[in-house]
């Protein structure tokens, strides 16, 4: 079952609260997003750390719920 837009938004303010979040439905059949995630708490955190903290917030979701993500993290 794919997941909305919103509900992935959500999981990731709720894993990493000072987190912007801009989703982006690729394909337009809710299995395939990016996402742009820019969060204070990432400065000075490697890369994959931001990966994994995003990863983390999804829940284990990725291949589930969630087929495919195209994530970019960064600092404001």
């Amino acid at each position: 079952m794919a997941m909305a837009a919103t509900d992935i938004e959500a999981l990731i303010v709720a894993g990493i609260p000072d987190a912007m979040v801009v989703i982006t439905d690729l394909a337009g059949d809710g299995n395939h997003y990016a996402a742009r995630v820019v969060a204070e708490s990432f400065r000075g955190v490697s890369r994959v750390e931001c990966t994994r903290r995003v990863y983390g917030a999804l829940g284990g979701r990725m291949g589930g719920e969630l087929h495919a993500l195209q994530l970019t993290t960064g600092v404001p």
